[in-house]
């Protein structure tokens, strides 16, 4: 493993006010799933809801691969390494499913299946783009960055300060980034974790793709699905798995919570697509109260 240069550490406040003013960094481990061989571009284009085409080395484009009835496998990252080496990097813990996944489709294919760990550089801040050096740039809701595979590029020269991780999850709630096994499951439509994932993400002009018919369908009907990704304010505690109730009956349940330092709690949840926002909610198993909001909660 890489000898990490000494810099300091931010307290959870100071992180949290870096994170929209200065700069500041995390080390996190992802799985990857690697494809190799001169059949892997075509292949990856038909399992992955992503254009890859015009991605070139050294390139990342987000995208989700897609069960054959639209439900989601798996959120996450294309990295094209060369002309014939792609890493689909995913949250850990899901590089054994989605390693399955692709290989259940894998079928005749010039290319061969692998998977490793590696370590994720994250900077994030306003002044982190100014040395982005070799890694990929990364934005949503205004809290922007880039990113870096520590397995397969060099450390930069200078890091800035590393950060509190609860501070880069309570960025992650308040800006609205859907997360696997939180917001993202097999059971979840892509449609339903928003409108910025699906622009991430998805291409509606590329060939076909698995998956694919469901995704299709569903956009050409207005994008109606029955639940739809929201943000949770509370003076009290949220805790993910809670459920959300209003007029005697449930209408969502928090998916991923935190405490802010702007005060109060914020959360995500996957409410019912009939409730009209703001919505005042009860929480389930407690006296407290919450209000359900559009997303983001807060901007970088």
């Amino acid at each position: 493993m890489r000898a990490i240069p000494f810099v300091p550490v931010l307290a959870f406040s100071e992180t949290y006010d870096a994170l929209r003013s200065s700069r500041v960094h995390r080390l996190v481990t992802r799985d990857l799933v690697t494809v190799e061989g001169p059949g892997a571009f075509e292949w990856l284009q038909g399992q992955v809801s992503q254009d890859l085409t015009g991605l070139a080395p050294g390139g990342a484009r987000e995208a989700l691969v897609l069960s054959p009835q639209g439900k989601l496998d798996a959120y996450c990252r294309v990295w094209r390494r060369s002309e014939e080496l792609f890493h689909l990097e995913v949250e850990q813990g899901f590089g054994d499913l989605l390693t399955e996944r692709l290989r259940r489709f894998k079928v005749r294919v010039k290319a061969t299946l692998g998977q490793s760990t590696s370590q994720l550089l994250e900077c994030r801040g306003p002044e982190a783009l100014a040395s982005v050096g070799s890694g990929v740039a990364w934005e949503w809701a205004g809290f922007s960055g880039w990113d870096m595979l520590l397995e397969d590029d060099p450390l930069p020269e200078a890091l800035p300060p590393e950060g509190d991780r609860l501070a880069f999850e309570v960025a992650r709630i308040e800006a609205g980034v859907p997360r696997m096994g939180a917001e993202l499951t097999a059971k979840t439509i892509p449609q339903e974790a928003g409108d910025e994932l699906l622009a991430r993400s998805v291409s509606f002009t590329k060939g076909c793709y698995t998956g694919q018919e469901l995704v299709a369908r569903i956009d050409a009907r207005g994008s109606n699905v029955a639940r739809l990704l929201r943000g949770v304010v509370s003076a009290g505690p949220l805790c993910a798995g809670t459920g959300l109730s209003a007029g005697g009956g449930a209408v969502g349940t928090v998916t991923s919570a935190a405490e802010s330092p702007r005060g109060g709690f914020v959360g995500l949840a996957m409410v019912r697509r009939g409730v009209e926002l703001p919505a005042e909610v009860k929480v389930e198993g407690t006296d407290e109260e919450a209000e359900i909001r559009s997303l983001p909660l807060a901007r970088g």
